[in-house]
């Protein structure tokens, strides 16, 4: 494993790639907790990058669900970019849960990154303790359930039925995992180096199970220059890369912002439901969409607004997340034309909002965020302090009395929404 040269942290070092786009919010966040000053853009910027002061960048792609020719595409290109920047450490961050088929993505690019750039080995740390993603001896688990054995095993989108890495890597793949102890043992080391020098490259799988292990990972692979993974590596990389060149880290300050807020929820998942109800259980207002009614002609974004009352609200939770049961009950309806029924509604609904001064929005899914995301239109974010791990404040460059909570369907506290409400106020959570 080859030594990387290191440039020094008073200017952009550290870039990432995510996959989509709270997947980059969650990175970002954790790359902020370590003290590392970080914007992160909807997409490949087309200009250069203005802002020197910014050590940390991640690019959000969409590019989770669809073919791997056009996956690998868009991250080399996105990867060419932050090197461009000056970038010279670099990040591909996917989520716990992705497409396990020989058909996936997460395969084929981290393949064309290391034979772009030239690099050996890296690892593969799709791991989060402390929101219960975990990896033991090479395999998967969801608090303690095998992920194949977890409610996650049913995504919607990318269903999970294995959960060893050595088997999802052979389908997607070219090359060989290493599965690790943490710390790296000399035995462990010998058998990375035979696979370098039999097949040029190859991927570790170390154990992550708790944040002392994510530290030590830090340490056992300063310098492969290459990183894959969930967001958890990204704090202890952070950290590590800041004590080693000297860099002290960033105080974010935040200055509230006045005004309505919209909260949007187009997640399906356990943890969103549960969030929904939690919220509703407080006695704070909700609206829930019909897809039916969007279907047949009788709802649409305005209808939705008068419905709800949002000219005469601080605060309202629109939503279209629900259990299992409906879900399979709207998709009978017609499960493509429904699900992009439903994502557009939402994001005109927001373009409704954004004329009627709303300036504060809080939204749960994946798909949903995106929407939310193009429909704002901006290009670059700074990212602030968090409201559950993973899940940041983000202020829009080019609109800072704008804010934007984006979370992954999977993420936060049961009371999450009500938490990013009183932090959108300005009170400490």
């Amino acid at each position: 494993m080859r030594r990387r040269r290191v440039m020094q942290a008073d200017r952009l070092f550290f870039g990432c790639v995510a996959d989509d786009f709270t997947g980059a919010g969650d990175a970002a966040s954790f790359l902020v907790k370590s003290g590392i000053s970080t914007a992160l853009y909807n997409g490949i910027p087309e200009k250069k990058m203005e802002d020197k002061s910014v050590q940390g960048v991640v690019i959000a792609l969409k590019t989770r669900n669809v073919k791997k020719e056009h996956a690998v595409k868009e991250s080399l290109e996105a990867f060419e970019w932050l090197k461009e920047q000056g970038a010279c450490i670099f990040y591909f961050k996917y989520c716990s849960t992705f497409d396990s088929t020989d058909e996936g993505n997460i395969g084929p690019v981290i393949d064309a990154v290391m034979e772009k750039m030239g690099i050996p080995c890296t690892v593969l740390c799709p791991s989060l303790p402390v929101n219960g993603r975990t990896l033991s001896e090479g395999r998967l688990y969801v608090n303690g359930v095998l992920l194949e054995e977890s409610h996650m095993k049913n995504h919607p989108l990318t269903p999970m039925r294995k959960s060893r890495l050595a088997d999802l890597m052979k389908l997607q793949g070219k090359y060989s995992c290493v599965e690790t102890r943490t710390p790296l043992t000399e035995d462990a080391k010998n058998k990375i180096e035979e696979e370098i020098s039999k097949n040029q490259h190859c991927y570790v799988v170390p154990d992550y199970e708790t944040d002392v292990q994510g530290q030590q990972i830090a340490e056992d692979f300063p310098n492969i220059g290459f990183y894959t993974g969930g967001s958890g590596l990204l704090e202890h990389l952070g950290k590590y890369f800041g004590r080693t060149y000297g860099f002290d880290g960033n105080k974010i300050v935040e200055e509230p912002v006045e005004g309505s807020v919209l909260l949007i929820a187009g997640s399906c998942s356990r943890i969103t439901l549960e969030q929904v109800a939690a919220y509703q259980k407080k006695g704070l207002l909700s609206y829930k969409i019909a897809p039916a009614r969007l279907l047949d002609g009788s709802l649409d974004a305005e209808g939705i607004w008068r419905e709800a009352g949002l000219d005469k609200l601080s605060e309202i939770l629109v939503y279209s997340s629900a259990p299992p049961e409906e879900v399979k009950k709207t998709q009978e309806l017609g499960k493509e034309s429904i699900a992009g029924i439903i994502e557009d509604t939402l994001a005109e609904l927001v373009t409704i909002a954004r004329k009627k001064g709303i300036r504060k929005y809080i939204v749960a899914g994946g798909e949903t965020s995106g929407a939310v995301m193009k429909t704002l239109g901006y290009e670059g974010y700074r990212i602030g302090r968090s409201i559950a791990p993973g899940v940041p404040v983000m202020t829009p460059l080019d609109g800072p009395d704008y804010r934007l909570v984006l979370k992954s369907g999977n993420f936060g506290q049961k009371d999450f929404f009500y938490r990013a409400i009183m932090s959108m106020k300005g009170e400490e959570l």
